[in-house]
Order: structure tokens, then C-alpha cells, then sequence
């Protein structure tokens, strides 16, 4: 919500009252976008599991979540990379639920 207020002026002839429902508003996008941290904490409390934020960003790419780039890649041509387990994946997509990161 933003808020214009004029401060030069004490004493006001004319003033515009604006009332609106907060209910009527829909979820902005910086809102429905959860940190990672968040994202992790909500999974162990809610399941019981630990994630890590290679599962996460996994699972963000098969939902077409929009990520920035990696800045911290390996140098190495052939490396290893964990896949998500299923059980994880179902539990960070029900994290991605709760913070309306998806439908």
C-alpha cells in the first residue's frame, strides 16, 4: 500500500478521502514469493524433512518458476547432481501451495 501525505500544508481547505476493501486486492507478486529459507523452515516444520535448496530450485524449474542465474557454478564438465526425491518434491510443492507460489 502506498500513502501520498501533504506535509507542507498545516491548515487544508480541500481534502479526498479514498476508501477501499483490502479484501477486493489480489495477491501482488513480491507476496506470493517465498525465500528459501521460508520455504525450508515450512517443509521441516510441516513434514518433518530437510530440504536443501538445489531440491528446491529443482522443483521451481518443473513448476516454470522464474529463478536468477547461478553465479556460483562448478567449473567441473561432467559433476554429479542429486535429484529430488519424491517424497521431497511433494513436500516443497506444498510449501509452493501455502505461500501461492503456484495453484
Amino acid at each position: 500500500m502506498e500513502t501520498v501525505c501533504l506535509l507542507s500544508k498545516l491548515d487544508v481547505d480541500k481534502h479526498i478521502e479514498i476508501e477501499f476493501n483490502m479484501d477486493e486486492l489480489d495477491v501482488t507478486s513480491a507476496e506470493s514469493e517465498a525465500t528459501y529459507s521460508q520455504i525450508k523452515k515450512y517443509v521441516l516444520e510441516k513434514f518433518g524433512l530437510n530440504v536443501s535448496s538445489l531440491y528446491i530450485a529443482q522443483v521451481k524449474e518443473q513448476c516454470g518458476i522464474k529463478q536468477r542465474e547461478n553465479y556460483n557454478k562448478s567449473k567441473k564438465e561432467k559433476q554429479r547432481v542429486p535429484k529430488c526425491p519424491e517424497e521431497k518434491r511433494e513436500a516443497i510443492m506444498d510449501a509452493f501451495k501455502h505461500f501461492k507460489m503456484i495453484e
